[in-house]
């Protein structure tokens, strides 16, 4: 390999023989995971997991493959080599079609660039998630979550009329709407004050347990690594 060092989570599930019992089945599992580009290695972890509810964070200095990671894990790309297992399902097993249903239904993402429709409300912004992921309506848990989520008077109101922050709620709303088993965030917090910062931490945080999830973070925010003791630490690249 080039330029990265194989890392090793100190904190895995217990295993026989390499295997984690069927009952401890972790939410996440990366295994030898290593994604090059051209010649350059820039993802490589030997072992990493995360139990349900095991809220943790993807450490590391700008450029150290925090969100190539985060991109592997959801399956927006595929690995050069080894597995990522989410919810017991393996990723490269499924096709793009496949791939593109589970996603939906069980990983919610809230990337650095939130990627709302501009077109759409904010209700049918959430009515979206749903529908891509082959889910039924359910105005009702969508009308809620807007509520629980200080958005009731923005319902429909387009992406354009939001400030970042109302924004970025939606986001959070769209990721947790169809109750995913995994929430994965993107330096969700490195552009806020530090009372901004708190507030979205906790709101992600809350909606991930709110809705059943485990949530991942991936930052360089050093205000986050006090907040969640599990971890993935990344090294600075070469």
């Amino acid at each position: 390999m080039i330029g990265v060092k194989p890392l090793v989570s100190t904190e895995v599930l217990p295993s026989v023989a390499g295997r984690v019992p069927a009952a401890e089945q972790p939410v996440l599992r990366l295994d030898d995971l290593t994604r090059v580009y051209g010649a350059r290695t820039v993802v490589a972890i030997r072992l990493w997991a995360v139990a349900a509810g095991q809220h943790s964070l993807i450490l590391g200095p700008s450029g150290s493959g925090k969100t190539t990671v985060l991109h592997l894990i959801a399956g927006l790309l595929r690995p050069s080599r080894g597995s990522v297992r989410v919810a017991a399902q393996e990723l490269g097993a499924l096709t793009p079609a496949q791939l593109d249903a589970f996603r939906g239904r069980t990983i919610g993402i809230v990337l650095q660039r939130l990627h709302l429709i501009p077109a759409l409300t904010v209700r049918d912004n959430l009515r979206l998630a749903r529908t891509l992921a082959r889910l039924p309506p359910d105005p009702a848990r969508i009308d809620t979550l807007i509520a629980d989520l200080g958005l009731a008077a923005l319902a429909g109101a387009r992406p354009s009329r939001l400030s970042q922050g109302e924004a970025q709620r939606v986001a959070i709303a769209r990721a947790v709407v169809n109750r995913p088993a995994l929430i994965l965030a993107d330096e969700p917090t490195s552009a806020l004050d530090d009372a901004n910062c708190d507030a979205v931490f906790t709101l992600l945080r809350a909606q991930a347990e709110a809705s059943g999830a485990t949530l991942v973070i991936a930052t360089h925010d050093p205000r986050l690594q006090p907040l969640l003791q599990h971890r993935l630490e990344l090294p600075a690249q070469p």
